[in-house]
This record gives structure tokens, sequence and C-alpha cells, in this order.
């Protein structure tokens, strides 16, 4: 009963492709283990158990590592973004661009011009 209260949560996990992947009931607990690509994957699945089931849970017990906690995420970007409109989603803050162009001057030169499929390195801030 308690792994189909957290369906979403392993469905996300799937869609994030988390490494390791572990899952057990134990008693009334789901127990989750994994690895996430990034911090922000992290925070999804975070933000997904919350979600269902609170801010402090007592039905599952989350064990999620970070392959590469140097990087807070990695951004495609898509038709129509800009460094603001990346950062409001990232950070909730438009202005933190300067930050994502900070960590990207090896591939952009001008933070107002930037094109569709160049990867982007979203810092830790």
């Amino acid at each position: 009963m308690v792994k189909e209260k957290y369906q979403s949560v392993l469905d996300l996990g799937e869609k994030l492709n988390i490494q390791n992947g572990d899952v057990q009931v134990n008693g009334d607990t789901l127990e989750i283990r994994g690895t996430a690509a990034t911090l922000y994957y992290k925070n999804l699945l975070w933000d997904e158990i919350k979600k269902v089931g609170g801010d402090s849970p007592s039905d599952v017990m989350a064990d999620i590592k970070v392959a590469d906690d140097s990087i807070y995420a990695k951004h495609t970007v898509k038709n129509g973004e800009s460094l603001s409109l990346i950062a409001k989603h990232y950070f909730k803050d438009p202005m933190k661009y300067k930050q994502i162009f900070a960590a990207n001057t090896d591939i952009l030169k001008n933070p107002d011009l930037i094109h569709a499929g160049q990867e982007l390195v979203i810092p830790n801030l």
C-alpha cells in the first residue's frame, strides 16, 4: 500500500534515470535508495516525496546520493529561452542569469545570445 502511495516518486525516479535504484517495503515504510545525476534531480525527487507525504513523511526513507555535486544541473537550451528564463526556472530568480552566464563563458560570449541545443551548466549557488 505504501509503495502505491509513492508511485509518482518511483515513476519520476525512472524518468530521471536514477542509477543504482533500490526500492524496498519494510513494514509500513518505503525505503528508496539511488544516485541522481545532479542535485537538481535529487531536489525534484524530494519535492515529489513531500508532495505525496507532506513535509516530514514518516512512511518513507530516502537515501538519494548525487553523482556530480560540482554543478546544480545541466540544461539544454530550447528555442525561445533566455538566460533569465532559465534562471527563473532553476532558482526562481531571473537575475541569477549572471551566475549561469559566468559558469558558461567557455561557450557563451554574450549573456543575451544563446542558441537552441547548447548545453549549459547550471552552477550551485
